[in-house]
């Protein structure tokens, strides 16, 4: 191949009348011609000598987007001069929102000049394509005898025009690197989480949004649903309120020239169960638990504001997606640190629909925040200070004023950036608190944008845990729990720091830990013993050191749900017997126990129908004291009786067990549950998890023959054998 190329340019420069080719003047031949760019070299050299000193006094380092090239930078070749434009790092990390600030290395939005991602993205490499079969050619050829070659024929000025250059080209623009942050989250899994913000900063932040229609989707977490809901979110963040039942409730309110509305959006519901249509099937319950979670408003709203969705396996996230496109204005994603906003706002945001025309009514402000007369004032204040700066200062500072002009310092909401059809997503990760600041992203030329929100703080149950297991709480798939048995005088212990006990006298009872950290089932004694971090036995306590000491009694909670139809399985279907819960001799009664950010843990106990609804010690005494009423015959009943033979008399059906206790509630059995200050545990209707998600037993091996034992086959081998031995001995003599 290499000799065929050689060949080729030969016969291109023999052939001097079909292939004419004017050679070409270099750039170092005439400096004239590349004044400009060495111009622009010098002032790169004098601009970056300033830049030093410019980082040291600012406060916010901003800097201009990405997509406008300013200044050339000079080609590493010294016989070619080609200019490349130098690319500024965005006024937002792309990842977690932060400022982008090149002063405090420990904070969030920072970037170091010297990481080789930020020196590739600021001035990016050129690519020498030229072989090594030209250097060759080129070489063979200064070696000739111009002379010589002449007198045979060879046209040497062609011959010299046939070397082609070496092409130097500009590799594709690299992504927008991220902080130094969101870069050790991504790739070392380690960081540490921002402040988080208060519900009154989050308020603020969405009163300042420019658009005239916005919606606020309030993000749980399927793991411990409802514990991330924040009560009360619709008064507090000053919105439409909840559309109640009644059938002339209105849909939406104006405040203030801005209509808000709200909607309740359960994230990562692939853990709840494996299949969709199973998911669909919980929703009826899913609005129950929510109703119960959001007290007495509850009771009276529709709740047809509910979406479960699932951004990992893509479930109900095309039509939320939807929902966003046609509602347009602003979407903002509110809810707890940790519970899948980042990831969800990935799978919903509508890319590439720049090409639609936007509505007219949309927008009604400006595309940046609100300005205050407050901000008005510093802002003629600093201009005020400009006028006393020198000449060389004011050229230092016109770029940093410039940027500074664009994002007020007293705005809560950052100005948007220029929209593109597949923009950079907000960074997705396990640390809680990921997303520093606001994150705008435009769509639809205009339409509207969705906003990802910092995370609001939960109740820190990672403080509590060592720092190598913190990773360890989340739930990142879905679990099938074993089935542990709890009886009498026997504790389950989930991380070694959560103890679950039953009540004495309590009936036997079955857990299923829906927990990534590992639950484990052991004596009252020594459970007590692990919690307090003083036993030496030797299970694993993830809790950090000193933790025992502030363990609490988090609640007792009462298994008082009757899941009896759910567990008791063909005795109650109507293809098969068919009989009823009031028939039944027994009550199956279950709760979930919930632990914040972690998962659930569902406990399932049956007993006796007379147990649980029998009287209490105290009303039993009082009826015994009261003398009882004998019940009298009829002369009828009498002839009766004594027509009959006592022998042949049948005995009287039993009397069924009432269900309505004089003294309140039923014997519901009891669990207490001690947590790190008695904190992070709450409970909710059962939603059995165990009996979605309980391992398959296939038809096959169910068929399948079971293995025949080999117990007692070495030894009647050896028998055998020895029998042989000695038959063959007996007629050998």
């Amino acid at each position: 191949m290499h000799r065929a190329l050689s060949s080729r340019w030969l016969n291109s420069a023999l052939n001097i009348a079909e292939h004419s080719r004017g050679v070409e003047l270099p750039l170092f031949l005439c400096p004239s011609i590349n004044l400009v760019s060495r111009r622009q070299r010098l002032g790169t050299v004098a601009s970056s000598s300033r830049q030093a000193s410019r980082w040291r006094v600012q406060h916010r380092c901003l800097h201009a987007e990405a997509a406008a090239p300013t200044e050339p930078i000079p080609s590493p070749s010294s016989s070619t001069s080609q200019s490349y434009p130098i690319q500024k790092l965005s006024k937002q990390c792309r990842g977690c929102g932060a400022l982008s600030q090149t002063s405090f290395p420990n904070q969030p939005g920072y970037f170091d000049l010297g990481r080789k991602a930020v020196r590739n993205y600021l001035r990016p490499q050129t690519v020498d394509r030229s072989r090594h079969e030209d250097k060759i050619y080129e070489d063979a050829l200064k070696h000739f005898d111009h002379k010589e070659l002449e007198a045979k024929g060879v046209d040497v000025e062609a011959l010299v025009s046939s070397i082609v250059p070496p092409e130097m080209v500009q590799r594709p623009p690299p992504k927008a690197p991220l902080c130094d942050r969101c870069h050790s989250l991504m790739h070392n899994h380690s960081g540490q989480s921002i402040y988080h913000p208060s519900i009154d900063s989050i308020r603020d932040t969405i009163l300042e949004s420019p658009y005239k229609y916005n919606h606020v989707y309030h993000v749980l977490d399927a793991a411990d649903f409802p514990m991330s809901l924040l009560s009360q979110i619709h008064e507090i963040l000053d919105m439409a309120p909840l559309r109640t039942k009644n059938r002339r409730s209105r849909a939406g309110k104006f405040y203030g020239g801005q209509k808000t509305e709200l909607s309740f959006v359960i994230t990562r519901c692939d853990l709840l169960a494996p299949t969709k249509a199973q998911v669909d099937s919980l929703f009826p319950y899913l609005q129950e638990v929510l109703r119960d979670a959001l007290g007495r408003t509850g009771k009276h709203v529709r709740l047809g504001n509910l979406i479960a969705v699932s951004s990992k396996r893509s479930w109900w996230t095309k039509e939320l997606k939807e929902d966003i496109w046609k509602r347009a204005g602003a979407g903002w994603m509110v809810g707890k640190a940790n519970v899948g906003k980042s990831q969800l706002f990935e799978a919903v945001f509508p890319k590439g629909r720049m090409e639609s025309t936007p509505s007219r009514h949309q927008i009604t402000v400006d595309m940046h925040a609100k300005i205050t007369p407050n901000q008005e004032t510093a802002a003629a204040e600093k201009a005020e200070t400009q006028l006393e700066l020198t000449q060389e200062d004011t050229e230092a500072r016109y770029i940093e004023e410039m940027e500074e002009e664009e994002l007020d310092e007293y705005a809560l909401l950052p100005p948007a950036p220029k929209e593109t059809n597949y923009p950079e997503m907000p960074l997705v990760s396990d640390l809680p608190g990921t997303t520093a600041s606001p994150i705008r992203i435009p769509f639809g030329n205009g339409r509207g944008e969705l906003i990802d929100l910092p995370g609001l703080e939960r109740t820190g149950l990672e403080q509590y845990v060592k720092e190598e297991h913190r990773l360890s709480l989340i739930m990142r798939s879905r679990i099938v729990p074993e089935q542990m048995t709890l009886t009498p005088g026997r504790s389950l212990l989930v991380g070694g720091f959560i103890r679950i006990t039953p009540r004495e006298p309590a009936p036997i009872m079955l857990t299923y830990a829906f927990t990534p950290i590992q639950a484990h089932v052991t004596r009252t004694d020594k459970a007590i013993g692990i919690q307090n971090q003083t036993g030496e036995v030797n299970i694993e306590n993830i809790a950090v050191p000193g933790t025992g000491e502030k363990t609490k009694l988090a609640g007792s909670f009462e298994l008082k749900w009757d899941v009896t139809k759910h567990r008791t399985g063909p005795l109650m279907r109507k293809d098969a017997i068919g009989l009823k819960v009031e028939q039944l001799p027994y009550r199956v009664l279950s709760t979930d126990i919930l632990i914040e950010g972690v998962g659930w843990v569902e406990i399932t106990a049956q007993m006796r129908t007379k147990e649980l609804f029998e009287r209490k010690p105290k009303l039993d005494a009082q009826a015994a004291e009261e003398p009882q009423e004998k019940e009298e015959l009829t002369a009828l009943q009498r002839l009766e009786a004594l027509a009959e033979d006592p022998k042949k008399r049948a005995l009287p059906p039993p009397a069924p067990v009432s269900e309505n206790t004089e003294g309140g509630e039923p014997n519901w059995p009891v669990v207490d549950v001690y947590s790190p200050e008695g904190k992070f545990i709450s409970w909710r209707k059962p939603m059995n998890g165990w009996i979605l998600n309980k391992p398959k037993v296939s038809a096959a091996s169910l068929k399948s023959r079971p293995r025949k034992s080999m117990k007692g086959m070495k030894k009647l081998e050896k028998k055998r054998r020895r029998e042989r031995e000695a038959s063959a001995a007996g007629s050998a003599s």
